[in-house]
């Protein structure tokens, strides 16, 4: 009964005031707590244990060659070694960021839900609109189009806002289809996903989720990035993300796929497993088939290769179809309200009165 109208006032919120302070954010107090920890669960490039066990093994094979090939040695490489006590760092960092989040936001929620049912409500949406960011998200798609509309060069920049790639080199076709590729996939990651786990297990939900989101996003990397080496400092963040967006992400291509009108579930599936994420190919494969554009990253996939590239006329049309499919969770989240209000005896079994009497206080007391 509280959590619909919560969700819906959240939305409201997103739409009409947008992103709170940024001392005030609470996204911003988790990539504060995970730059810092960052600095001390990822080692750096130079000092790395598992590069100083490359560099020792390669000294013995020298020796022992004598001067002879060193193809052993070089076939030894760094990424290749598991360095544990940095996965262990990551593991425990993670962990001790999550418990806090956990505890804040539980404990936030227990106290809303002692007070009066409109305060629960209206604090609930205020605590949960900043762990959404639809409104940002589109703006900042459409940012990228409007200065791809003025130079090549200021697409690029823009698109650097949005994405973690290196835009340096990408012609204007490759600089939209990634700008729409941030749309399908923080589509899931900024507001369905948040969503979906705020209604499954409330605020905590909707919070563990953004942490576990900006985790990945700052140290789930592949190798070296900022002078630290990330492949296993980060590896428990990568899988912890890929867990919690699993089913998120397919929810997110269904809604892309229902707010098109339909597509083949068949090939949206295989256009979705092109992707090295286990989760981004869906929302993603969702909005190219959608709008028959082609979407890639340059040398790693490419999905709906059929497609044509995309025009200045599909960035706002990628972002009428992903309201759209936002939409259908506002439609949904109404329906279940009003349903929950005019036919209340529907959500309850058909258990004894007995039992019944024990699920509501008394008059007057908390409904929590």
């Amino acid at each position: 009964m509280i959590l619909a109208p919560a969700l819906l006032l959240a939305l409201a919120i997103d739409r009409w005031l947008g992103e709170p302070p940024l001392r005030w954010h609470p996204v911003v107090w988790i990539g504060n707590y995970l730059g810092w920890a960052g600095q001390r669960i990822a080692p750096l490039v130079s000092v790395r244990p598992a590069d100083q066990a490359a560099d020792s093994f390669a000294s013995q094979a020298e020796r022992k060659s004598n001067g002879q090939s060193q193809s052993t040695s070089q076939a030894i490489s760094p990424v290749e070694i598991p360095d544990y006590a940095a996965f262990v760092r990551g593991a425990l960092a993670w962990c001790a960021g999550a418990v806090v989040v956990l505890a804040a936001t539980a404990g936030l929620q227990s106290l809303l839900l002692q007070l009066p049912v409109w305060v629960a409500v209206l604090g609930l949406g205020l605590l949960l609109k900043p762990l959404l960011a639809w409104a940002m998200l589109k703006s900042e798609v459409q940012a990228v189009e409007a200065a791809l509309s003025v130079s090549l060069e200021q697409g690029r920049e823009r698109l650097s806002w949005l994405c973690s790639r290196d835009t340096s080199a990408l012609s204007e076709s490759q600089v939209r289809e990634t700008a729409l590729e941030s749309l399908a996939e923080n589509l899931n990651d900024s507001v369905i996903a948040p969503l979906f786990w705020f209604a499954v297990a409330g605020l905590s939900g909707a919070a563990l989720y953004r942490f576990a989101n900006t985790a990945d996003a700052m140290w789930g990397y592949r190798g070296e990035r900022g002078g630290r080496q990330w492949e296993w400092a980060g590896k428990w963040a990568a899988h912890a993300d890929d867990w919690l967006s699993w089913l998120p992400a397919r929810l997110s291509a269904l809604l892309l796929a229902l707010a098109a009108g339909g597509l083949s579930p068949a090939q949206l599936r295989r256009e979705a497993i092109l992707t090295p994420s286990p989760n981004g190919g869906w929302p993603m494969g969702a909005l190219a088939l959608a709008l028959g554009i082609r979407l890639g990253k340059p040398e790693v996939y490419t999905l709906n290769a059929t497609g044509r590239a995309p025009g200045p006329l599909d960035t706002a049309r990628a972002c009428a179809l992903a309201g759209r499919a936002l939409g259908l969770i506002v439609f949904g989240t109404l329906v279940l309200s009003l349903t929950q209000i005019w036919l209340p005896d529907m959500w309850l079994p058909d258990l004894p009165d007995a039992w019944l009497s024990g699920l509501w206080p008394a008059s007057g007391a908390g409904h929590g």
